[in-house]
């Protein structure tokens, strides 16, 4: 009997105590802290065990509740909170907070999930403050109140140009369907010629000839290709189709226009607010026409008016790119202390893992940073001109593909954008052949260190010239 009780007890599962909910062993950099997990129609609040006898409380989204969560707050001696960027959830509450002069920090929500075991809103708003009380938490980047207005009207218009763009491939399928191949012939069938055969086949016009004689004279194909492209079946399923996709394609385009001007007058807003430039517009680097889904309105002038400086001058960052730009990351670079952080939050910069002192990856990290994908735009657009960062691009693109090219052409970019805005650079294209001559002295002097190294000397055989030594 008495080795049975024994072998039971062995099997017996031992007691599990409960986590301990004593003073935190780090010491609290921000005591008055208060953590928020966001959600669709709930938000959970907690702040210090001993500011309020419930410490963690629910509130609603209604804009009421909202309000009351900040008396609640102010009640409780809080100054600074942190939330998690839930989608979009967290938006008016952070904006009502920051009103209410609250220091908000908007928190990456994979930063706080690293600890496993907690799934329920009340323990993620506790551990949200918990960690924001310790200071180990980091605020993500959210520019200023005028900038984040001009960014949401450039995310709008980027939103309607891609919806306009879907009409059209929809016209160009019925199009097809009724083997009228008008997208072979004429590169755009939104252009002069396009619109003009578009909406007369619209009205019931099925003569090839007659439509042929829509031809802009700038259009380079002839009556002739135009005539035999339009000969086709016009069945009235496929017309009528085309016909509705066009007056959608017509209403986004009345969208855009009202955009744009919604756009010009908040941008005119804003560089009247800034002070006078120290010196005047430069002249253009290019006097390239705006495409057709860029803005018809001065851009640069008021750009230049609002930073001081003119980020056109910067190679491939054309007016609408700059304001793009800077609707993303803003007009103060003090937010990052060097253009390394400032690359390394464009997720332009390697993210290097090492372990042991040996490097495992050294891959930038993926993101959907918007200011990012402008840059990477910018780049592509360098491969085939005559300036300098065109010379990196290749070098590189030939070297370890167009893939990494396009990120350090990226990452290149950006540095100059970042010491434009900070220092007032003002950046002069040196030309392909000054970086071609750059890097062969770069390489010549790599070779004679490595040649003297060995014990070797080179010889330039145009000249009959011994080079012995490392350049100094």
């Amino acid at each position: 009997m008495e080795e049975r009780s024994v072998k039971s007890n062995r099997n017996r599962r031992p007691h599990r105590k409960k986590p301990a909910t004593g003073p935190s062993l780090l010491e609290r950099m921000n005591p008055n802290a208060a953590g928020i997990d966001c959600g669709s129609d709930t938000h959970h609040v907690a702040v210090p065990a001993d500011r309020d006898p419930t410490p963690v409380r629910a509130f609603q989204t209604f804009t009421a509740d909202l309000h009351r969560l900040a008396d609640w707050l102010t009640a409780c001696g809080m100054t600074t909170v942190a939330m998690e960027s839930t989608g979009v959830y967290w938006i008016p509450l952070y904006e009502i907070l920051e009103g209410r002069g609250f220091d908000v920090v908007l928190v990456n929500a994979r930063h706080v999930k690293n600890v496993p075991g907690r799934k329920t809103d009340v323990v993620d708003c506790q551990w949200i403050q918990e960690l924001h009380s310790v200071g180990l938490l980091r605020g993500s980047f959210r520019p200023t109140a005028a900038i984040a207005a001009l960014r949401a009207y450039l995310r709008h218009r980027e939103t309607l140009v891609q919806s306009a763009a879907t009409h059209v491939q929809r016209m160009q399928k019925a199009l097809v369907q009724m083997n009228l191949q008008l997208p072979i012939v004429i590169s755009d069938i939104t252009g002069v010629t396009g619109l003009r055969i578009l909406r007369d086949i619209i009205g019931g016009q099925t003569d090839p000839h007659a439509l042929a004689q829509h031809r802009d004279y700038r259009c380079q194909a002839s009556a002739a290709e135009i005539t035999a492209a339009l000969t086709g079946h016009y069945r009235p399923e496929h017309v009528f189709v085309l016909q509705q996709n066009l007056e959608l394609f017509d209403t986004y385009q009345h969208q855009l226009a009202a955009c744009d001007a919604a756009i010009e007058a908040h941008v005119l807003t804003l560089a009247a607010q800034a002070p006078t430039p120290a010196s005047p517009v430069p002249a253009a680097r290019t006097r390239k026409t705006p495409r057709n889904n860029e803005p018809r309105f001065e851009i640069r002038r008021p750009l230049h008016q609002l930073t001081g400086v003119d980020l056109t001058q910067i190679d491939a960052i054309g007016p609408y790119s700059a304001l793009r730009l800077l609707s993303e990351i803003g007009t103060d670079m003090s937010r990052w202390p060097t253009e390394k952080h400032f690359t390394s939050w464009l997720t332009l910069a390697p993210r290097n893992k090492i372990s042991g002192g040996r490097l495992l990856s050294s891959q930038t990290q993926p993101s959907a940073n918007r200011a990012a994908a402008i840059l990477r735009m910018a780049a592509m657009n360098l491969g085939r001109s005559d300036t300098a960062l065109g010379a990196f691009y290749r070098r590189l693109a030939y070297r370890v593909g167009k893939a990494k090219a396009i990120t350090a052409t990226a990452r290149k970019l950006a540095i100059l954008v970042y010491r434009t805005l900070k220092d007032g650079l003002v950046y002069q294209n040196p030309g392909a052949a000054a970086y071609d001559a750059q890097h062969r002295v770069r390489i010549l002097h790599r070779l004679r260190q490595r040649a003297a190294n060995l014990g070797f000397s080179l010889l330039n055989r145009a000249t009959g010239e011994l080079l012995e030594g490392a350049v100094s």
